[in-house]
């Protein structure tokens, strides 16, 4: 009986069912990181490569970390959504968003997810997270240039100005 409540309401196209696929649509998971992350899971069960250092340690500096990585992906998802005056699309910025960590990192949601990555690999225990990540990023670079020039063809001089402002992942902002 359950099992056929949830099939109606899947097919009915409840409220809560449209809300969730909507935010699912939404959701700034980028398929490297998908991918890296199942590959330091996969190499930490075939082939363990521990950090060093005490298990503890690793647990807490892990959980920190995700934490931060999950509180930027919201602050910047909560921002972009504040800044829309339209139906909330994350791949269709009608707005150029340079308030919030938007104001320290043009792309907070990668930084967020890298965190998050970093993280988990550090709860695991695992040291391939430190071989993953820097090939991950070499690949989502690729596409946060084309990100980029799409920024810059729909906002222009304005999103030039913002470039030369705001760091593209980590630093401070510039004057």
């Amino acid at each position: 009986m359950e099992s056929e409540a949830r099939d109606l309401l899947l097919r009915t196209g409840s409220p809560l069912v449209s809300r969730v696929k909507g935010a699912y649509e939404n959701l700034p998971l980028p398929g490297p990181v998908v991918a890296a992350m199942a590959a330091d899971l996969l190499l930490g069960r075939l082939r363990p490569m521990p950090l060093p250092g005490p298990r503890s340690m690793h647990r807490v500096v892990g959980a920190g970390l995700v934490v931060a990585g999950v509180g930027l992906n919201i602050w910047g998802l909560v921002e972009r959504r504040r800044r829309s005056p339209g139906p909330f699309a994350l791949e269709r910025p009608e707005e150029l968003v340079v308030t919030g960590p938007y104001a320290f990192t043009r792309h907070p949601m990668y930084v967020g997810w890298w965190l998050i990555q970093l993280g988990a690999g550090a709860v695991a225990g695992s040291s391939w997270v430190l071989v993953m990540l820097p090939a991950e990023l070499l690949v989502e670079h690729r596409f946060v240039l084309g990100e980029e020039a799409m920024l810059a063809e729909l906002f222009g001089p304005t999103y030039r100005e913002y470039a030369q402002k705001v760091p593209r992942y980590l630093g401070l902002p510039r004057a």
